[in-house]
């Protein structure tokens, strides 16, 4: 993508999975070829390992900043073209246990990202957004609409001149840090049983490649202020563990149903019935554009590959039709979900190591 050529890309959240995805395409596929990757996160011991990892690329920079340091955080993003923000607390259950402390990143954070790229003169700015934003139910949900709604609004301060502020909706990117996937396999793998908060819920989902192609598709495609939802399969998770047991198991495993947690959701969606009047339909993704567009009339969402300027209905789940067990057998194939590749950084150690002596 020549949109990437010679330029110098910012990913917060850079050892999370997507934000490590991201680096990682962006310094190993040819296609790409940015002038330098520069990623943050506050996760020392993993950034560490992320820069060793990348330690004879001296297009990739590492430092440990969090998004809540405002000054820190604009005085890294200098020079930077393109900024990615990934940075979030993501657990629903942690979140509403410390509801404060999820404001403090997925808030306060995104307004320090946008207050930084406004200092900085940066080109484009993408947050990764959730599911859970839409119609939230908890915290975590809410906290990540805030975030969507900052990022619209921050469009409406500039003119001629200033970042583009976009945001993605994601769906379930399976085998991401604290996704299923890595659950069932391990209550497989001990005999099980493998537990299900309910048998009837469905989820869109998708592979972190896929989700990485949507953010930097959405930089492409961005205009301000809109919302990209990506379309992708619905899987019943009663499927994904029987497709998983039959792949898997040894011997019989049982499945038995726990009962939802609180706040958890049915059904997942990603475009709200209301969102549906103000969206286009791309090749690969819907759009949701500013509900107050009197505020974006400056905006043009003239975009190359529309597909249908009417969208009709939601996009939720359980109106969609699902993989069935060979298809979602296919899918956990297709995308390696069945081996446990996440190995330990202890156990692949780079040591010494400091691109300043590389120099």
């Amino acid at each position: 993508m020549k949109i990437f050529d010679g330029k110098s890309l910012f990913i917060t959240g850079s050892c999370g999975t997507i934000g490590a995805e991201l680096v990682s395409q962006l310094l190993i596929n040819p296609k790409y070829n940015p002038k330098e990757v520069i990623g943050i996160d506050n996760n020392e011991s993993a950034l560490f390992f992320q820069d060793q990892k990348f330690l004879n690329d001296t297009r990739a920079k590492f430092f440990v900043v969090d998004i809540r340091d405002k000054d820190e955080l604009s005085k890294r993003m200098r020079g930077a073209d393109i900024v990615i923000n990934t940075a979030a607390l993501k657990h629903v259950i942690l979140c509403e246990r410390s509801p404060e402390q999820a404001v403090q990143t997925n808030i306060n954070g995104v307004q320090n990202v946008i207050a930084a790229a406004d200092t900085n003169n940066v080109e484009v700015v993408i947050f990764t957004s959730s599911d859970k934003a839409v119609n939230p139910t908890n915290v975590m949900g809410t906290t990540k609409l805030m975030g969507e709604r900052l990022m619209t609004a921050a469009n409406s301060s500039k003119r001629e001149k200033g970042p583009i502020f976009a945001s993605t909706r994601f769906g379930n990117v399976l085998g991401s840090s604290g996704s299923v996937i890595p659950i069932f396999r391990n209550q497989i793998s001990n005999g099980g049983p493998v537990t299900l908060t309910d048998k009837n819920m469905t989820r869109f989902v998708m592979s972190v490649e896929e989700a990485v192609e949507l953010v930097l598709n959405s930089i492409v495609e961005a205009k301000g202020g809109e919302v990209f939802v990506t379309k992708m399969p619905v899987m019943k998770i009663k499927d994904l563990a029987s497709a998983m047991i039959e792949e898997l198991a040894q011997n019989k495993v049982d499945i038995i149903e726990i009962g939802s947690k609180p706040g958890e959701k049915l059904y997942e969606e990603l475009m709200s019935d209301e969102e549906t009047r103000r969206a286009v339909e791309l090749d690969k993704f819907f759009s949701i554009i500013p509900a107050f567009r009197g505020i974006y009339s400056d905006i043009n969402y003239n975009y190359s590959k529309i597909v249908s300027e009417v969208v009709k209905d939601p996009y939720i789940s359980e109106r969609q039709v699902s993989l069935n067990i060979k298809e979602v057998k296919g899918f956990l194939r297709s995308n390696k979900l069945l081996v446990d590749t996440n190995t330990s950084d202890q156990n692949a150690r780079y040591w010494p190591g400091d691109k300043e002596e590389k120099l």
